[in-house]
């Protein structure tokens, strides 16, 4: 399974960018979908998560403004992220685990936000 992530870009701060991670295959399969970001030199931290039954767990930095959701049909997990700011800025990441516990990332999607 290939993850294709997408979407990121420059924005200004209190601006929206939605992000994107297509699956080569279906996303059925897997349990947990998840979005990361890496600043520089920082380590990668979990921003959101989302589980078969549709619970969602985000980083406190980011609650009220970022939404991870799925499109099955397409294969597709989003981040949607509002109000960013500049300490948003990082490579962001989406990762998708099976019910092996097999993990599976994609490639990272750079997001600036800055004036």
């Amino acid at each position: 399974v290939q993850l294709q992530a997408s979407g990121g870009g420059l924005v200004q701060p209190g601006g929206s960018l939605r992000l994107s991670c297509v699956a080569s295959g279906s996303i059925l399969r897997f349990n947990v979908m998840a979005w990361y970001r890496q600043a520089l030199g920082k380590q990668r931290e979990l921003v959101a998560d989302s589980d078969i039954p549709g619970r969602t767990n985000y980083v406190d930095t980011v609650k009220g403004r970022f939404t991870i959701s799925r499109d099955n049909a397409k294969n597709t997990v989003y981040l949607q992220m509002n109000s960013l700011k500049p300490e948003d800025t990082a490579v962001y990441y989406c990762k998708m685990s099976d019910h092996y516990g097999r993990d599976y990332w994609g490639q990272g999607t750079l997001v600036t936000v800055s004036s």
